[in-house]
């Protein structure tokens, strides 16, 4: 099987959507050898801020010399960043062998009338490779939610992190931050640790602090008011936490919440018997760079890159953009899905703009270029809709001069189309 073929069969699993439940997952990998239990891992949940907390941590055991996986969902520029050890990308050969190995089993299920999703097959990838190659650690996110993620089949982790909880899948994980918080919590096992991001919203902390107790769980919440921001511009930030001074490359007052949730995170790795030392600790939050997190894809002309899809994440782009672009004059590029709170993410960052063009990702769940841009109205006048995202880049580029920057945000679908085109164009001379 080639890699090729390999993804084509992962893909026809998208038929089958989200089913929540631990039933075929758990089967699936008893069938295939249970390679999880051979593992150790971070488990994180949470709405926003998970895949910039599971990089930092997974930078820093890299750096301290563990042989350390990393599972992130969703992938923004290749399939394959799904899968990492020590930021290594998993070898196309050895992803086409393990789906060549699993792919049937999952035949034999959907006879049964067991239905394997695309992500669970995913998931059942990755803990194959990792056990494969012996990983010391595995950096694991949940896909969507956490009670029901085909993540949550393992057993009780070195530590769990829960980041930010917003409103998001509301139709799926419920529509309060209780709610959303209690399926987040569902990752939480018996007499572990539990580290929690702390700028949530009352009700949510009210459930982390309620299910951490439930589970026996020692509750650790990132004291990020104590952080103190050294300097801050829009290549990285500098901050002092706990005695220890550390450079990060993502920007946002957001990610130094999001660094001392890691930071905390790696302080209870210590704790259960890891040897990181401060060095690896500077070392490998000073590496770590994550694509479309308020990322910084030119200086001249000014462009940044967001995947800001729902309105906690617009909050944060809110206040990055407020920080780091006062005084420019602002243009944005803008697409969502159809089933995002759109209203309620655009409300607080459209008005920031002096122009929007909006545009659609490639994705069958997307909003219209022209449905989003009637949303867009009420807090920009000057937006319009375009037919591609190399029309929009285009126009947005013709608009820049040195008093202004673009700022591309939305669904991370459209960060990984528009990333393309952007590093493409400037790669040639712009």
């Amino acid at each position: 099987m080639t890699y090729n073929e390999a993804v084509k069969k992962i893909n026809s699993l998208l038929t089958f959507g989200i089913k929540p439940g631990l039933e075929r997952i758990s089967e699936l990998l008893r069938r295939t050898g249970s390679p999880e239990k051979n593992l150790s891992f971070v488990h994180t949940a949470g709405t926003n801020g998970k895949g910039s907390t599971c990089a930092l941590v997974s930078s820093v055991l890299s750096a301290a010399g563990y042989k350390t996986g990393l599972f992130i969902s969703p992938y923004v520029l290749e399939f394959r960043e799904r899968f990492m050890i020590n930021g290594r990308m998993i070898p196309e050969k050895t992803l086409a062998g393990i789906v060549e190995k699993l792919f049937p089993i999952t035949e034999d299920m959907r006879a049964e009338g067991k239905i394997i999703t695309e992500f669970e097959f995913v998931f059942a990838i990755a803990v194959h490779w990792y056990s494969m190659e012996k990983c010391d650690v595995v950096v694991l996110e949940t896909g969507l939610g956490g009670r029901f993620d085909a993540t949550n089949v393992i057993s009780t982790p070195l530590v769990n992190i829960i980041t930010s909880v917003s409103l998001d899948h509301t139709k799926i994980l419920g529509d309060t931050y209780a709610q959303i918080a209690a399926e987040k919590c569902g990752i939480l096992k018996p007499g572990g640790i539990c580290v929690a991001y702390a700028k949530q919203q009352p009700e949510a902390m009210k459930v982390i602090k309620q299910k951490a107790a439930e589970k026996n769980n020692r509750l650790i919440i990132a004291d990020a008011d104590n952080a103190e921001i050294v300097f801050s511009d829009i290549s990285g930030t500098e901050f002092i936490y706990k005695d220890m001074k550390l450079r990060i490359r993502l920007i946002g007052d957001h990610q130094v919440r999001n660094a001392v949730t890691a930071l905390e995170a790696v302080f209870a790795l210590k704790d259960r018997g890891l040897k990181i030392s401060d060095a690896a600790i500077a070392e490998g939050f000073a590496k770590t760079g994550f694509p479309a997190r308020l990322e910084l894809l030119s200086e001249k002309p000014l462009i940044l890159l967001d995947g800001a899809h729902n309105p906690d994440g617009a909050a944060a782009l809110s206040e990055a953009v407020g920080k780091y672009l006062d005084g420019k004059r602002k243009i944005g590029i803008v697409g969502m899905l159809a089933d995002k709170d759109v209203g309620s993410a655009l409300s607080c960052i459209a008005p920031l703009f002096d122009m929007i063009f909006t545009t659609e990702p490639s994705n069958p769940r997307k909003m219209s270029s022209s449905e989003l841009r009637d949303v867009i109205m009420p807090y920009c006048s000057n937006v319009a809709g375009c037919s591609s995202n190399t029309e929009a880049y285009k126009k947005a580029l013709s608009e820049l001069d040195d008093r202004s920057a673009l700022v591309i945000f939305g669904s991370l679908y459209l960060a990984s189309d528009m990333r393309k085109i952007v590093l493409e164009d400037l790669k040639n001379g712009g």
